[in-house]
């Protein structure tokens, strides 16, 4: 999909910011501590148009890409770290559907997406696989004008709330090819698709991680995207950028989130015998110093990642996996300075810090994990194939 250089990203920054204002800061607490899916907030993207953002301009969306989803991800999270999930998974799930769209894609699907009438979301891992998304067992088999989907999908975000699911297949015959696979669309409520029960996790409390049965699930073949077998360029030209680029956005956030609570608590907190504040401390004014330094490093590695992968850079996928895994460690590094720098305030149980922490520990074990994306990039480094 190109993107369309006139569209004002600042605009959309700015609506982002009205929304996050009077829909997602005013439930966020509620959001994790009840494990809530954030309806008000998806509700509020769909009425505003942003959850077209990576649909095309002539089926009524933004035609925007890589750099406005990183900021748009990063202004929801440091509200809500689960809104920012839900919102960028279906942003994902959209880009991957615009990707290859066939005019039925563009009418059943993206249409009604621009018009905050659809979400969509992705529906790739799998209890066999893990982090090696390219590597689905979930089965199809073609059957006259539909295909037979059996399997099980892991920690769908969006599960069971959004209206359309990007699976990963393998056909029976290419079991052994790693890397060979195809992508469907499944509409919710379809016949043979069950639900298992919400999955509790540490953090990410809001964003409905579930998992999903498919048995005998009938799909039309219109819903393929792409060819069959040839879905092994969705990973490293639309699922990762567009995936990876999301999560940095949102860790990205998550960091900004504990930076403004540690100077909050910094400049506020005085000692009654001295009348100091915790900011006149030499020892805690380095800490502080340290934690700007990681978390402009990071931003700026961020949004660098983006404009390549905007451009079509030929190294934009070596900075794109970078950018997510140091997001990751960047936003572990300062939620666990937070915690410090905030003391008995933020150690209670449930506080905003405690939340962020939880929250940011996701960021290295959701997949692809920081360990795999550092393999990847050393792979690619070294000038050796990636898989």
């Amino acid at each position: 999909m190109s993107i369309d250089p006139l569209e004002d990203i600042s605009s959309l920054m700015a609506t982002t910011e009205a929304i996050v204002a009077k829909h997602v800061l005013p439930n966020a607490e509620s959001v994790d501590r009840n494990s809530t899916w954030p309806a008000q907030a998806m509700q509020a993207f769909a009425e505003s148009g942003l959850l077209g953002l990576h649909v095309p301009k002539n089926l009524g969306g933004h035609a925007q890409g890589l750099s406005a989803l990183a900021r748009i991800t990063e202004i929801i999270s440091k509200a809500c770290p689960s809104s920012a999930m839900c919102f960028g998974m279906h942003s994902v799930g959209t880009a991957v559907i615009a990707a290859k769209a066939t005019k039925y894609h563009r009418d059943v699907y993206l249409r009604k997406i621009a018009q905050g009438a659809h979400i969509t979301t992705l529906a790739l891992s799998e209890n066999g696989s893990g982090s090696h998304l390219y590597c689905p067992e979930t089965r199809l088999a073609a059957e006259g004008i539909n295909y037979i989907v059996n399997g099980t999908k892991q920690f769908v975000t969006n599960g069971a709330h959004a209206d359309s699911y990007v699976i990963s297949t393998v056909s029976p015959s290419a079991l052994d090819d790693e890397g060979i696979f195809s992508c469907l669309l499944v509409d919710r409520n379809t016949a043979g698709m069950e639900w298992l029960k919400p999955w509790h996790g540490f953090g990410m409390r809001g964003n409905s991680s579930r998992g999903l049965i498919l048995r005998d699930v009938r799909i039309p073949k219109a819903n393929l995207l792409g060819e069959v077998g040839d879905q092994n360029w969705f990973i490293f030209e639309i699922i990762a950028p567009y995936f990876l680029m999301a999560m940095s956005g949102t860790y990205l956030g998550i960091a900004q989130a504990a930076m403004d609570a540690s100077l909050a608590h910094m400049k506020s907190r005085r000692y009654q015998s001295s009348g100091k504040t915790l900011s006149d401390y030499e020892s805690l004014q380095t800490k502080i110093a340290s934690m700007w330094i990681a978390l402009e490093r990071t931003r700026n590695l961020v949004f660098q990642a983006a404009r390549l992968g905007d451009g079509g850079h030929k190294d934009a996928l070596l900075y794109i996996m970078a950018c997510k895994a140091d997001a990751a460690d960047t936003a572990v590094y300062l939620t666990n300075e937070a915690m410090t720098l905030c003391g008995g305030m933020a150690y209670r149980e449930n506080s905003r810090v405690a939340q962020l922490l939880r929250d940011a520990r996701a960021g290295h074990v959701m997949a692809p994990t920081t360990d795999v994306l550092k393999v990847w990039l050393g792979r690619a480094l070294l000038g050796m194939p990636i898989l």
